[in-house]
């Protein structure tokens, strides 16, 4: 007999409609448990990531070759401890609000199953953080791994999925596609038993969830300005950016991709920047990394993500020296456009330089970023000013406006109190459909309780009191009539 191997992709189609079944299944039974058993699940599998950290770490390096092992494991603790204790305590099923003056009530309920999609980028971090704020709001969750990331993320969500059943989850309750095609990640968007898709990657994975008709949160591409005021402490501003711009080496989207300085200040920011490791590229080499950065077809190439400058540099055709820690280009005078790789998202530490005369012609430098890539993302100020602040923050076409911080750790809520997340809404203007730092929250729906507090006579009542206090009663108008017709008199008497 010869047997037949089943196509891989109807294998993987055929997986993902099973994992979806379970997932259902389990998660009808996981919404009937008590918060405070929902709660010690959550913590439990908290706890056990945590304690694996430094190995997924390891292994997302291996795997895909991007950043840096000691930034993954911060990435890691943070995506496990620190999300953990920011959601531990939040109300956020069962009866949440209850109003006894005006007689509402909110419930908070899940949505069901959530389809899961897991970048290159930050494949074991947001492994860990969808799986908790998935859980915490009562609901399952199937995830598709990144093609180049699947070993990690699959060893991360094998640790995830032993934890939560440890602690009392129905199995089935979290599960991830095994055998990985494009046709199996379609099947998990589209099926009908999923509720929400959890989608961050590539710009064509996230286009074809939106495109798959299930509701769908996104984060989208960043490309945050990081604007140098002249009250700014300089000397920290630079060691911020620096410190974001080679976290994991650039790989968050939320780091700053350009700087733009005011030129009462711009020499001392230069000298800043060579001081603290950056290297100005001469235009020759910038044109050479440029080359490097953008493949033929105008995307950004994916063989610089998470390099360091050095293997940047070698790549383009020059060297820099050990200590550089990140490159620099001039890009005053130049383009902001779609084939400018400099004024657009760059997952590696280079950044573009631009002076501006003031603070108003600095924030109009920062829109046209922005419009050109990373609408309703992130957008970073150095200063002291109070009323720059605020006209950034009513003015600039993003959703996080991050204060005297690194961007790619302040993005995602590390060193601000924004909320913990590694997936973060654009808003309409993003093209996404939320503009949160994704929460428990986002995946709940809220039921209203509301009780009868009127009557439909009340509501008679106060139209007819309101009709009586604006129209006239019938002895006012014949009185009205009345005195009409003496004038008409009076005045025909005038004429004679």
């Amino acid at each position: 007999m010869v047997l037949v191997e089943i196509d891989k992709d109807l294998r993987s189609v055929q997986e993902a409609r099973n994992i979806i079944v379970r997932a259902k299944k389990a998660q009808l039974q996981f919404k009937e448990f008590s918060v405070e058993k929902i709660d010690s699940i959550v913590e439990h599998v908290a706890i056990k990531a945590k304690e694996h950290a430094v190995e997924l770490a390891q292994m997302a390096h291996e795997e895909t070759g991007f950043g840096k092992v000691s930034d993954k494991v911060i990435k890691n603790t943070f995506a496990s401890q620190r999300v953990f204790e920011y959601i531990r305590d939040m109300k956020i099923l069962g009866i949440i609000q209850e109003d006894q003056i005006n007689k509402t009530m909110d419930i908070g309920i899940p949505l069901g199953v959530i389809t899961a999609l897991i970048p290159s980028t930050n494949p074991t971090s947001t492994a860990i953080y969808k799986s908790l704020i998935a859980l915490k709001s009562g609901n399952g969750i199937v995830f598709s791994p990144h093609p180049n990331a699947q070993k990690c993320s699959k060893k991360t969500l094998d640790i995830i999925i032993a934890a939560a059943i440890e602690a009392g989850a129905p199995e089935g309750l979290i599960g991830y596609l095994d055998t990985l095609t494009l046709q199996g990640t379609q099947e998990m968007m589209k099926h009908k038993d999923v509720a929400l898709i959890l989608a961050t990657g590539g710009e064509g994975m996230v286009r074809a969830a939106y495109n798959s008709g299930t509701p769908t949160i996104s984060g989208g591409p960043g490309n945050g300005p990081a604007f140098i005021e002249r009250s700014a402490n300089i000397k920290q501003a630079v060691e911020d950016i620096i410190t974001s711009k080679t976290f994991d080496n650039g790989v968050i989207c939320a780091s700053e991709q350009s700087i733009i300085a005011e030129d009462f200040i711009a020499e001392e920011v230069k000298r800043e920047l060579l001081k603290q490791g950056a290297y100005f590229m001469t235009n020759e080499e910038s044109d050479l990394l440029g080359n490097y950065l953008l493949k033929p077809n105008g995307a950004i190439n994916a063989a610089v993500v998470g390099q360091s400058a050095q293997f940047l540099a070698e790549k383009a055709g020059f060297s820099v020296d050990n200590s550089i820690k990140i490159l620099v280009s001039n890009q005053n005078g130049k383009p902001i456009s779609s084939i400018n790789p400099y004024s657009r998202e760059k997952l590696c530490p280079v950044l573009a330089y631009y002076t501006e005369k003031d603070w108003q012609n600095a924030c109009e430098r920062c829109i046209e970023l922005l419009t050109n890539e990373g609408q309703g993302h992130t957008l970073t100020v150095h200063t002291k000013n109070e009323d720059v602040i605020r006209e950034f923050a009513l003015k600039k076409p993003v959703y996080r406006i991050l204060v005297n911080t690194p961007a790619a750790i302040g993005g995602i809520g590390a060193t601000t109190n924004l909320a913990p997340a590694l997936t973060l809404g654009c808003g309409a203007i993003g093209h996404g459909s939320t503009s949160d730092n994704v929460s428990p929250w986002n995946l709940v729906n809220i039921r209203k309780v509301g009780f009868g507090v009127r009557s439909l006579d009340d509501l008679r009542g106060a139209g007819a009191n309101q009709e009586n206090a604006s129209c006239p009663s019938t002895k006012e108008l014949q009185e009205t009539e009345d005195i009409a017709a003496i004038l008409k008199v009076l005045l025909e008497r005038v004429k004679q």
